[in-house]
């Protein structure tokens, strides 16, 4: 099974991952996550960093679109390469990359032209995918939450290059068209749903537990299960 953890910077990608990682393990269920490119990324800090002059004079919006876009169509193909029983667990998918591409221009981060490059290249990596044996997830964890849980997290986590205070219209400008675009754009695979306003994964046991719990519900009602549990 292959599951992408998605939603708004700050949210929680990473530890809800790793609490799936852990819990399937646990059970004795062989998993991988494959993480974010964020400590290794050389772009990420210029794009939080520049002025916004520099940003437009170096092209860094679209460069770091490009960068993600890279690695996570590595990602893809790594995970197809772990086939069953493992369980492919992505923080952030390649699907998602779309949107950020796309709110970057209506931002004027990103020209027009480096949009339709951008476009171009995507379709052409989803076509290679398309050969191989399974390019989709299974299943998106999709975390939801309100702008000031989202501002609340990022700060919490003191990234030093994440905490500009002249960042607050580039993170309200992805998070107000978020849900829009997993509700009524992405069809990659089927969608849970995650409140995170009211989740704490990281220092809430029983939260951690509860989501393990829907995961895993979802997941059997993904397989058609009814008298043979998934897990």
């Amino acid at each position: 099974m292959s599951i992408v953890i998605g939603g708004m910077i700050g949210l929680g990608k990473t530890s809800v991952a790793d609490t799936l990682n852990a819990h399937f393990k646990n059970k004795g269920i062989e998993s991988k996550v494959f993480y974010e490119a964020v400590d290794d990324n050389p772009i990420l800090p210029l794009y939080y960093e520049l002025t916004p002059e520099e940003l437009d004079a170096k092209r860094i919006p679209f460069l770091l679109q490009l960068f993600f876009l890279n690695k996570r169509f590595k990602t893809v193909k790594e995970c197809v390469s772990w086939q069953e029983p493992v369980y492919t667990i992505q923080d952030r998918s390649i699907y998602e990359d779309w949107y950020f591409a796309y709110v970057n221009k209506n931002l004027g981060r990103i020209s027009e032209l480096e949009f339709k490059i951008y476009e171009e290249l995507v379709e052409n990596m989803l076509e290679e995918l398309n050969e191989l044996p399974k390019k989709a997830p299974d299943l998106m964890v999709y975390l939801k939450g309100s702008f000031d849980t989202v501002i609340d997290r990022i700060m919490a986590r003191g990234r030093s290059f994440e905490i500009n205070p002249e960042l607050k219209e580039y993170y309200f400008e992805v998070w107000k068209g978020y849900d829009e675009w997993v509700m009524n754009q992405y069809d990659a695979s089927e969608v849970l749903i995650i409140d995170m306003d009211t989740t704490d994964v990281v220092n809430s046991n029983d939260d951690a537990l509860r989501i393990c719990r829907e995961v895993e519900e979802k997941l059997t009602e993904i397989l058609n299960i009814t008298k043979t549990p998934a897990f």
